[in-house]
């Protein structure tokens, strides 16, 4: 697909004053919340629903996004919430780019695409700015939500073992902590009800 990461998120955030609700991600803070650190990497945090929850709980969080539009909305209700001075928001095309760590938390929720993106090895890399201690967080869709496109009900979603084994991490340094689909209701942008499954992988760097 030719349409760059930027323009085609640009895009999609254009279509709406607001994609996302802003509540962090129901694993994550069932997960963290149980987590000590002090300092995280949001992966393609969107409009900040995660980055401003793990900033309420007393996380310093470096967010990171491609698109523009997201992040100044993200900016926008972290500081309506009086989070802005601990989450520093950053662009990056994170097939190019990442953030400087260390991090006691890399959390990467829903990090999907259906344009041409090395996936892997964005992870493996992020993987390797986790502080010995740290989590690196991976929640991936087990399927399309009902209420998706049909561009994304063709998209092929791995199992978490999969990706686990994709990532290719050295597993004298890396302890799994779960590793599995968790099953959970939602809601669909316009009030749709849905049962969805997550892929969890949550490791621990030794």
């Amino acid at each position: 697909m030719d349409t760059d990461h930027h323009t085609y998120w640009e895009t999609r955030y254009a279509e709406k004053p607001r994609i996302w609700s802003g509540r962090p991600n129901a694993d994550l803070a069932e997960i963290v919340g149980g987590l000590s650190g002090s300092r995280a990497l949001d992966l393609g945090c969107g409009e900040g629903g995660d980055a401003m929850w793990l900033a309420e709980h007393g996380w310093q969080v470096v967010a990171v996004d491609v698109s523009t539009t997201a992040l100044a909305r993200a900016a926008e209700d972290a500081e309506a919430r009086g989070v802005l001075g601990h989450i520093d928001f950053q662009q990056h095309d994170l097939t190019k780019t990442l953030p400087d760590g260390p991090f006691d938390l890399v959390s990467a929720h829903f990090f999907h695409t259906t344009l041409e993106m090395d996936r892997l090895a964005i992870l493996r890399r992020a993987a390797a700015t986790v502080n010995p201690g740290g989590t690196l967080l991976i929640v991936d869709h087990g399927g399309a939500p009902p209420w998706a496109s049909d561009e994304v009900h063709h998209h092929e979603f791995p199992p978490a073992e999969e990706v686990l084994a994709g990532l290719a991490l050295d597993e004298g340094q890396w302890e799994t902590v779960r590793l599995g689909p968790a099953e959970r209701d939602a809601v669909g942008p316009d009030g749709q009800q849905g049962h969805l499954v997550d892929n969890v992988i949550q490791l621990r760097r030794k």
